[in-house]
């Protein structure tokens, strides 16, 4: 399943609620629909994976402090997990990082999230206990950029 990104628009705000729907309460707290909706009201540097015409998933990359980018509300379609689209989504954002002249992306996962993240090498440096709403710990990770091959 090869993905096709491309910039969110306020068109893709239901897909991308439906995607986040999807994949709560198991990777996303039920408190943060409303924060995401806000997000998506006001989003910069926000994508979308389109398969066979269908938002499938999306992902943010932001400027950070010097240096650095971060990466943010990831989502993908429960059914297509396990498909690509994550790794997929990850190679853009490690090509993002390096088309910035960033060398470190920041990640702010969950306890379900971050074993993802750290098959490509993702670091944890700190956990919030309930730090996402009851039961979702946050996890503040790391990734540094290496240069493309």
């Amino acid at each position: 399943m090869s993905p096709a990104f491309r910039p969110y628009a306020a068109s893709d705000a239901a897909a991308c609620l439906g995607l986040f729907d999807a994949n709560c309460p198991r990777f996303f707290a039920p408190g943060e629909r409303a924060d995401y909706a806000d997000y998506l009201a006001r989003a910069r540097d926000y994508r979308v994976g389109e398969v066979d015409g269908a938002v499938r998933a999306a992902f943010g990359i932001a400027p950070g402090r010097a240096g650095r980018i971060h990466l943010n509300w990831i989502l993908v379609d429960p059914d297509a997990q396990g498909a690509g689209l994550g790794r997929a989504m990850m190679a853009a954002t490690l090509e993002a990082a390096r088309m910035a002249g960033a060398s470190t992306i920041d990640i702010a996962a969950s306890q379900h999230s971050a074993p993802f993240f750290a098959r490509f090498g993702a670091r944890a440096l700190a956990r919030t206990e309930n730090g996402w709403g009851p039961g979702m710990h946050r996890v503040e990770m790391e990734l540094d950029v290496s240069p493309a091959d």
